[in-house]
């Protein structure tokens, strides 16, 4: 008897918490209303927006519009403007993929606290947006815009304003550069180049860069590289925004190491061009430059740069800065010994050992076919050995040791119809090139031996 008085006991319970689970689900179904949805839920002309504020992870940032956009915190900060409108875009058309209605509790989705508050007015009208937790297994933020529903966002606004400030400053750039015509070094180096097509002044195909004075060839490979340096210098790291004279003395830039002036011609979207002038200075402090001198190891030593005369001041690298630094006439020179192409030539002749030959070139479309002595030759060996001629150092020292070999190379070129090379023995290392009667560098000795062992190649037989 007790026994079925404690089940009947058991059951009545049971039955009353049925009816209190199925009455709080009846409830919380009245209560929030829980649908997909496709809706726009915020449409908002960026270009409407007159102020715009954030607070995320304790740190507000705030912004009006004065024809530009202008920080609060400072108006000399130079805003992004491209910066802006990427913050205002998500809300030009707010989608959104789920709503919840009749929200009792906004602490479940995160909302009472919010990750983020974005505040922003229009003319007309102010607008709250609050994000909240981030729902894991539908991939979307919870959001509300203050009409007492809650959304899941198809685009997570976080993404956009997760930024710090560093974010939003109007970075210098550097131009694409393309159709340089001058470049002009200040400082360290003094010299000026200039860009010319088919010049008289060279007798590699090539070249299309010359010193000013003296009408100097330069490498075309090695002058594009360091406009490459130019144009892909990080501009990120900027230490001030509003430099004044005295903090440019601060960072070496009153008196820069280096200043680089790019003249360059642009083409605008009518299709007329222009030229227009690149400055870049760069420079270290006294104190950098003595710490560079000690030559400690793993020191990074950074240094600074100023685009024109802008009021930004970046840091960058030591291998930047050395990068640009690398600007001398035996930077960008031709390390080549003969620059040229050996199909241009027809005939060299040869003094080595106090014994003199002549070898010849019958030059085909795309190949040349070497003759001694009558007889065809495989001159391959020869031919790479003479392109192998590289600097290792330049140089203007007199030879300290005797001829090793002489070749006198015949172009068919009427401004340059033959180029005189002669190599002298310097040590046991290297060897002393001549061009022309001009001493221009030392040579890796090995390189010298292998000339002489294609020359043998031939001539012996």
């Amino acid at each position: 008897m007790k026994r079925y008085k404690k089940l009947g006991v058991l059951l009545a319970v049971l039955v009353v918490a049925s009816a209190l689970t199925f009455g709080v689900m009846r409830y919380q179904e009245v209560k929030e209303d829980i649908r997909n949805s496709d809706e726009i839920i915020l449409e908002i002309d960026p270009d409407s927006v007159e102020t715009l504020s954030w607070t995320y992870d304790a740190n507000t940032l705030s912004f009006h519009r004065d024809g530009d956009w202008v920080y609060d915190g400072d108006e000399a900060f130079p805003v992004d403007e491209n910066q802006m409108e990427n913050l205002l875009e998500p809300f030009s058309a707010l989608g959104v993929s789920f709503v919840i209605e009749n929200v009792e509790d906004f602490g479940q989705y995160g909302l009472e606290e919010p990750v983020c508050t974005i505040d922003l007015t229009t003319g007309e009208d102010s607008y709250q947006i609050t994000l909240g937790s981030y729902s894991t297994m539908d991939q979307q933020r919870y959001l509300s815009i203050g009409d007492g529903n809650v959304y899941l966002v198809s685009h997570d606004p976080l993404e956009e304003y997760d930024a710090q400030l560093d974010d939003l400053i109007r970075h210098d750039q550097a131009p694409d550069l393309e159709g340089v015509t001058d470049i002009q070094f200040a400082g360290a180096q003094d010299y000026a180049i200039y860009y010319l097509e088919d010049s008289v002044h060279t007798y590699c195909a090539d070249d299309v860069y010359f010193v000013r004075d003296g009408d100097l060839p330069l490498s075309t490979t090695r002058t594009e590289g360091y406009l490459n340096t130019l144009r892909f210098l990080s501009l990120t790291n900027y230490v001030d925004y509003k430099a004044t004279e005295e903090d440019l003395a601060d960072y070496g830039l009153s008196d820069p190491d280096l200043t680089v002036n790019v003249t360059y011609t642009q083409e605008d979207q009518d299709g007329n061009t222009a030229q227009d002038t690149f400055t870049l200075a760069v420079s270290r402090t006294q104190s950098q430059k003595e710490l560079a001198q000690e030559e400690e190891e793993d020191v990074d030593v950074p240094a600074y740069v100023r685009v024109g005369d802008s009021s930004i001041i970046y840091q960058i690298t030591e291998e930047d800065y050395e990068a640009l630094l690398a600007a001398s006439y035996d930077d960008l020179r031709h390390q080549e010994v003969f620059s040229g192409d050996m199909t241009q030539v027809y005939q060299v002749d040869v003094t080595m050992d106090g014994a003199q030959y002549t070898l010849t070139a019958d030059q085909a479309e795309d190949s040349s076919v070497w003759s001694y002595d009558g007889e065809e030759v495989d001159a391959t060996s020869f031919t790479s050995a003479i392109t192998a001629l590289t600097a290792s150092s330049f140089t203007d020292q007199a030879p300290a040791g005797g001829e090793e070999v002489q070749l006198t190379l015949y172009l068919e070129d009427e401004n340059f119809p033959t180029v005189d090379i002669t190599l002298y023995r310097q040590d046991g290392t290297y060897c002393l090139a001549q061009v022309d009667g001009e001493t221009m560098c030392l040579v890796e000795r090995s390189a010298v031996v292998s000339l002489k062992e294609a020359i043998n190649a031939i001539v012996l037989g």
